[in-house]
């Protein structure tokens, strides 16, 4: 007779996703994760695996839910800089007001952290940046062809530097720099980019 299932096993992934984003997955012990879901410990080790395998079925859901829209909005954005300066301003508010205030981005978190040492998760982390680097250049590309690019820009490279930027963004708003601090950084590195700056 199938096993059935009590509780909703999305539902639980996003509390899971929020808890291990906030705390870190070093910080979360599975108790922790029994006490945020209400669902016990067999319950989750039978639907998601152990707690590290837990961890990497929310870092999933993270980069699927939260990273790729808004890469793909970026990517495919007509505007060249503008979409660009507005994916910055999107992340700051977003790192520095509201709910997820502070949290920073839990890809980023997991950079920082000891969960990196674990191959599958590195290659969640690398999927990510391919991605986020992916759709700067796309930016950059059409930022070119519209003339915004400053004499000399190389789109590739730029892509590279505006991804870090954005790790940077995540990792100080988890530290506490405020948001014009952050927008006066963000400006500064976007101005030699721009024709219109040269």
């Amino acid at each position: 007779m199938p096993d059935i299932k009590h509780f909703d096993p999305d539902a639980t992934l996003e509390t899971v996703v929020r808890l291990f984003w906030r705390q870190g997955m070093a910080s979360t012990g599975i108790q922790d994760v029994v006490t945020a879901t209400g669902v016990n410990r067999s319950s989750l080790y039978s639907t998601f695996g152990d707690k590290q395998a837990l961890y990497r079925a929310a870092l999933r859901r993270y980069l699927e839910h939260r990273s790729q829209p808004v890469f793909q909005r970026l990517a495919g954005d007509a505007r060249g800089l503008p979409a660009i300066r507005e994916f910055f301003d999107g992340l700051i508010t977003a790192r520095c007001s509201g709910e997820y205030a502070q949290w920073g981005c839990m890809v980023s978190n997991a950079h920082a952290g000891t969960e990196n040492g674990d191959p599958q998760v590195r290659a969640i982390l690398d999927q990510h940046h391919q991605q986020l680097r992916d759709a700067m250049h796309a930016a950059l590309v059409t930022a070119e062809r519209q003339g915004q690019l400053a004499p000399g820009v190389d789109p590739a490279a730029s892509a590279d530097l505006l991804a870090l930027l954005a790790y940077g963004v995540n990792l100080r708003s988890r530290a506490g720099s405020d948001a014009r601090a952050l927008t006066g950084t963000v400006k500064a590195a976007l101005a030699p980019l721009s024709a219109a700056a040269a």
